[in-house]
């Protein structure tokens, strides 16, 4: 495969990378609204561990934060085979668009709301990736 071709793939996976790591994020947040659990702090954990046993449980039996914990596993894989085909400094700035997809998602998914100030950061964001992608 030429380098060219190496680039545009690597480009493609990180930019699909993206993607899942959005809806990774949305699943992992509303698997973790149906835990329940409340907060658990680590000395909770040490006095007694089966606690860290029916998290465990919990997040196995949680359908939506179990498929959001293996997207996550699922972009990691992605992000590995996209970094053999270009430089880290080039790609990873591309990853900052997750922010801009969670956003999107949770204003339809979560029936979260947008407001000015948001807006500008993810005019901000897609700029800044617009500037580090340019050709040098």
């Amino acid at each position: 495969m030429d380098t060219r071709a190496a680039a545009r793939r690597s480009f493609l996976l990180v930019f699909l990378c993206t993607l899942i790591g959005a809806i990774a994020q949305i699943l992992t947040k509303q698997g973790t609204a149906q835990l329940g659990a409340g907060h658990i702090t680590l000395g909770d954990v040490a006095r007694h561990p089966t606690l860290f046993a029916g998290f465990c449980i919990g997040i196995i039996t949680n359908f939506r934060l179990l498929c959001g914990y293996v997207l996550y596993g699922v972009m990691t894989f992605l992000m590995a085979l996209a970094l053999k085909g270009r430089e880290l400094s080039r790609l990873f700035p591309i990853i900052a668009l997750t922010y801009v997809w969670v956003t999107i998602l949770s204003l339809f998914l979560l029936n979260e709301h947008m407001n000015f100030f948001r807006g500008i950061g993810i005019a901000f964001i897609v700029c800044g990736v617009s500037v580090l992608g340019l050709k040098r």
